[in-house]
């Protein structure tokens, strides 16, 4: 089951701890993962954002399209983190 696609937009918000993932929202296509993303860090006011994409089941593998303001330094290798499911 290699084909199954998530299009990802995930906001992260600053704590005491260091960047958090928020809310993810899932997408229909590739540049709304973008778009979304852009929306979230610009509009919303959290301090980044990443669209990503999310194939196969039940391993996973993460691809970052584009990251926005302050994300993780190492958000692909976050790929078995049960927020990017």
């Amino acid at each position: 089951m290699d084909g199954i696609t998530h299009f990802i937009a995930l906001p992260y918000d600053r704590t005491d701890g260091g960047l958090v993932p928020g809310q993810q929202a899932k997408c229909g296509s590739p540049a709304a993962a973008i778009e979304h993303a852009k929306h979230l860090w610009k509009t919303f006011g959290h301090a980044g954002a990443a669209a990503v994409v999310c194939t196969g089941y039940p391993e996973t593998r993460t691809t970052v399209l584009r990251t926005y303001g302050m994300v993780p330094n190492d958000l692909e290798q976050e790929q078995s983190a049960p927020h990017l499911r």
